[in-house]
């Protein structure tokens, strides 16, 4: 189940996906890289490490041209 999904999309083609969901005994953050195909998965001991990553990412996404929902 996915707790937390953001899409960044620059000039109206996507750019990738921040998936952020409960592993097992971790929180897992994916991403999916939409040009390259390219997917690597972070894990983290807490969720609001997790979040904290995505927000991080989310904001660089974002410096970049991103609009990220």
């Amino acid at each position: 189940m996915t707790e937390l999904l953001r899409e960044a999309v620059r000039d109206g083609h996507r750019i990738g996906i921040l998936r952020c969901y409960d592993g097992q005994g971790s929180t897992v953050v994916e991403l999916e890289a939409h040009q390259t195909g390219a997917r690597r998965f972070y894990q983290f001991a807490t969720a609001p490490e997790a979040f904290r990553f995505v927000q991080e990412a989310v904001l660089a996404l974002q410096y970049l041209g991103c609009q990220v929902t």
